[in-house]
């Protein structure tokens, strides 16, 4: 059940690009007809190095969603949801804040990494160093089974695990259990009860990951267990107390293929991006004045497409016989610069038609866009609210 749950979210900086697109919202896309997925909007994190620009994240929260909306992203097949308001988030970050090791949060790859990166604001902050235990209580508060990320991010899905096994050996262990665990046993009837031992002894004594993957798959369809005996069953097949936090997976993406103008990789910050609902006219300007091979000072000179940030373009947008036809006529200065680009401009026109389409519904009537986001909400706080009660009841902190 929670094994399949896949959350994933993304700071609010404003309008989104092309590469954006490319290395997140078309596997979110993807995904959503697969997994039941949750996209939440991470607006508390924008604070972690934007705190003093706090004017600018509304806005930027809502034009994210509209692209998210234009680039296929579907509310009826995800939830879509804001961070900052769902509160578990942040209770579950406190209380997570009391048993993490603070050596754990400076070994995290990026800390460095980014205080130098962003070496003109202070980041010797609280909030700095804990963003990775803020971003674990996202994931955790949902008990997602899977996180797509690229390479460079499953540190942090690493940490995570080892925040939710800390949390579990530490809290998981309830009064009664093995009492409980036999009572939930009973309620799966006799056949199930049986095969459930089985590929328990089989995982515990053999270390048959095929056979756990079974077990969890026959917890997750069983209708007549209560959220905390299914908890205890799960707890009880890796021989520990009762699961109370889920261990998430990292689930690999492929990088990010998508270049800038200018050939590097497309960012605001170097302003060599083409937004996601750009005008036409501005997308043909941007890329009929691209820089190309150097060397193609006039029309006949031979060029190498290796050497053109066109090219990278093409090898995005452009099918093999487009490509074959470029680099033939690039090299034999059979065809100009503006003919190379005029493919690219038909393609990235093509991709970006049908967001403009998606995204002129939300623009003429704000309020279908606040009712997607407020029936996001709703669902994710009923998720979010489900662990935390369980974590509360764990800490000492249920209190009758």
């Amino acid at each position: 059940m929670y094994q399949e749950r896949v959350l994933s979210g993304m700071r609010p900086t404003g309008r989104l690009h092309l590469g954006h697109y490319h290395g997140v919202l078309r596997n979110w896309v993807r995904l959503q007809s697969e997994y039941p997925c949750l996209f939440f909007v991470a607006d508390w994190h924008a604070l972690t190095t934007d705190y003093d620009e706090p004017d600018k994240i509304e806005d930027n929260v809502w034009d994210m969603l509209i692209d998210w909306l234009a680039a296929g992203v579907d509310p009826s097949q995800a939830t879509l949801f804001i961070q900052s308001r769902i509160p578990e988030h942040a209770e579950l970050f406190l209380l997570l804040s009391m048993m993490t090791p603070l050596a754990w949060l400076e070994r995290v790859p990026t800390y460095k990494d980014q205080q130098e990166k962003l070496s003109h604001k202070d980041l010797t902050t609280y909030g700095f160093l804990g963003y990775p235990l803020l971003q674990a209580a996202d994931i955790l508060i949902y008990r997602a089974g899977r996180v797509p990320v690229g390479e460079d991010q499953v540190p942090h899905v690493e940490f995570t695990r080892e925040i939710a096994r800390r949390f579990n050996h530490l809290y998981g262990r309830e009064p009664g259990f093995e009492d409980k665990v036999r009572e939930a046993v009973k309620k799966l009837g006799r056949k199930r009860a049986r095969l459930y031992e089985e590929l328990r002894t089989r995982y515990q004594q053999e270390g048959d990951e095929a056979a756990l993957e079974q077990a969890h798959a026959l917890l997750g369809e069983t209708q007549s267990l209560s959220l905390g005996d299914r908890e205890r069953l799960f707890g009880h097949l890796e021989g520990g107390g009762k699961l109370i936090l889920v261990e998430p997976g990292a689930l690999l993406t492929e990088a990010a293929r998508m270049p800038g103008l200018d050939g590097q990789k497309m960012s605001k910050s170097y302003g060599n991006a083409i937004a996601l609902r750009e005008d036409p006219e501005s997308v043909r300007a941007k890329i009929r004045t691209m820089q190309t091979d150097p060397a193609r000072v006039r029309l006949t000179d031979p060029g190498d497409p290796g050497k053109c940030p066109v090219w990278q373009f093409h090898l995005v947008y452009s099918p093999d016989d487009t490509r074959a036809w470029v680099d033939s006529g690039c090299r034999s200065a059979g065809i100009g610069c503006l003919e190379c680009k005029q493919p690219v401009i038909d393609a990235v026109l093509r991709e970006q038609a049908p967001m403009h389409e998606r995204a002129q519904t939300y623009l003429d009537d704000p309020s279908l866009l606040r009712a997607i986001v407020a029936d996001g909400c709703e669902r994710a706080r009923r998720l979010a609210q489900e662990t935390l009660r369980d974590v509360r009841e764990a800490m000492g902190l249920h209190y009758t």
